[in-house]
């Protein structure tokens, strides 16, 4: 495996990284406001991410429009799935999934992880579609993994304070907000080595994961973004995360 798929493999994880180290040096938890902004543009950057890099290239790759509809299906199928059999907490304090005695920190926990999959399979699916000479350059594929990375670092921030404020110390916080951003580069890399099965059904695979990113930004973050009064600033910055990951592609 290549430099650059190594290192586009690894810089979502860092910004995840970088993100949940905010914990270790901030003393108080982040301000409504500052929650609804830093979720909006977070948002903002996966809509993006997953039109111009991920079902555009599907449309473009696809024989049919109709693979590309099933796989998108199939990508809000699987997280809704997910959503139901994994037990979590959201940051609002909302559980889902079946009841168990598991504390809320590893809740929140799994709730985090069940967000970084989608993100770690469309970096996968974009790099394999990349060594498989499709449509899909070298130069979208870095665009992807920078952009989710960017987004990464808020998040990373957002997720570490409900981890610290359920008693969780500092540096536990911290370390399982990186151990739950472990599972992007994991179920990239997954996705790579598959990549045999994939590039012939790769639009299929493309809109899959488009499918299974929104289903993140409509189950969790714009309900988030949108809580409480004033919420424009979070529709502010939902704005600027898809100019940005727009001008990346």
């Amino acid at each position: 495996m290549n430099r650059e798929i190594i290192q586009g493999l690894l810089i979502p994880f860092l910004g995840t990284s970088i993100g949940a180290s905010f914990v270790l040096f901030m003393r108080k938890p982040l301000s409504q406001t500052s929650q609804r902004m830093l979720t909006g543009f977070a948002a903002g950057i996966m809509v993006a991410a997953s039109f111009w890099s991920l079902l555009q290239p599907a449309l473009a790759q696809a024989k049919t429009v109709w693979s590309v509809a099933i796989g998108f299906l199939l990508g809000i199928g699987f997280l809704l799935l997910l959503d139901v059999v994994i037990p979590h907490t959201h940051m609002d304090d909302q559980e889902e999934g079946p009841h168990t005695s598991l504390n809320k920190s590893t809740k929140l926990l799994l709730a985090v992880t069940l967000h970084n999959l989608p993100e770690g399979m469309a970096v996968g699916v974009v790099y394999a579609g990349w060594l498989s000479n499709s449509t899909i350059g070298q130069a979208g594929a870095f665009a992807l993994a920078m952009g989710i990375a960017i987004q990464n670092v808020p998040e990373g921030a957002i997720v570490s304070m409900p981890l610290k404020a359920a008693g969780m110390s500092r540096w536990k916080t911290f370390l399982a907000g990186v151990g739950s951003g472990a599972v992007e580069p994991v179920g990239a890399l997954l996705t790579i080595w598959l990549s045999a099965w994939i590039v012939p059904l790769m639009p299929s695979f493309l809109a899959f994961a488009a499918g299974a990113m929104l289903y993140v930004v409509v189950e969790e973050l714009i309900p988030e973004m949108s809580e409480g009064a004033h919420s424009n600033w979070g529709t502010i910055c939902f704005a600027l995360g898809f100019v940005l990951m727009m001008c990346l592609e």
